[in-house]
């Protein structure tokens, strides 16, 4: 049984939709997101179907094939176990990419509400959360990680477990300042006098125009997530051997720079070409969310 749209929403909902049409033009018209996005689509895929593109197994040890150099049967060579550096990159990726989207669901799930919460109501709660989330803040991220994964064993589930609970305080603070700011605006002011509950204030008219910071935060979450995941991992905090993952497979690879520096070339590489693409991304989407910036390019062109 299809419900019938207010005739009210109709027009607020086609204007939504004509600005992320908008949007949308504005980001394909930034070469640098575009190609971002391209990569970054084209890395997801290959670590969903890793199975089927990886050339060999990557767990598995021929000491015949030891240390070969780049060629036509290994593109990228061996490591010391005779292991496929190319099949374990592709496989380290779903290691990187599932961590990083785990760990922004989970910033997500618990950020975003308790910012709403804290900008919404204000008081004595929001200042007791905005102090615990200041107490959080003051240690280094990383060694928050180290903390938290130390303290609940060395398991990729945890180290997701550590690093959402590192990103939750960036986004409560950003969520709350732009919801303390949206909740001045007219139209929020003009919903409170027609009797809208703060509830429904912060989930239909709050949370829908604060979308473009909370988006770019999460880009740069993501990309924060899969270094911190590699640098958890190279301290033997993340994956445990003999799973494929770019931190891992770098710690291993410190023995033999001088001989076989492919072993540290590739997961470097694949680390760099991931977070750039990521960050070319959030760069796109913040000028393409925020129409302040099309005004600045257009005087720029004029």
């Amino acid at each position: 049984m299809s419900h019938a749209v207010p005739a009210a929403e109709l027009p607020q909902r086609r204007q939504m939709a004509a600005g992320m049409r908008l949007s949308a033009r504005q980001f394909l018209r930034n070469p640098a997101a575009v190609a971002g996005l391209v990569v970054l689509v084209l890395i997801c895929l290959a670590a969903m179907f890793a199975p089927w593109i990886a050339p060999r197994d990557p767990v598995r040890i021929s000491l015949a094939t030891k240390l070969r150099p780049p060629g036509p049967e290994f593109w990228l060579g061996t490591d010391f176990f005779g292991r496929d550096v190319l099949s374990r990159l592709i496989h380290g990726a779903r290691v990187s990419l599932s961590v990083g989207i785990l760990v922004i669901s989970f910033s997500t799930i618990v950020g975003v509400p308790l910012g709403l919460f804290a900008g919404m109501v204000g008081g004595r709660l929001d200042n007791i959360l905005m102090r615990l989330m200041d107490a959080l803040l003051t240690f280094p991220p990383l060694l928050l990680g180290v903390a938290i994964v130390g303290l609940l064993g060395p398991d990729l589930r945890n180290v997701t477990l550590g690093l959402g609970i590192v990103q939750v305080p960036v986004l409560v603070r950003l969520v709350r300042a732009s919801a303390l700011a949206a909740r001045e605006d007219t139209y929020v002011m003009a919903a409170r006098a027609l009797g809208a509950s703060n509830l429904r204030i912060a989930m239909r008219h709050v949370l829908r125009n604060i979308m473009s910071p909370i988006v770019v935060q999460l880009t740069i979450g993501f990309s924060a997530a899969i270094i911190a995941e590699a640098s958890l991992s190279f301290l033997g905090l993340g994956t445990q051997p003999p799973q494929p993952s770019w931190g891992r497979d770098l710690a291993e690879a410190r023995r033999y720079m001088a001989d076989a520096p492919w072993l540290f070339l590739a997961p470097t590489g694949a680390i760099m070409l991931s977070v750039l693409a990521v960050n070319f991304v959030g760069d796109g989407l913040r000028d393409a969310l925020d129409p302040r910036s099309w005004r600045s390019r257009r005087k720029e062109k004029a």
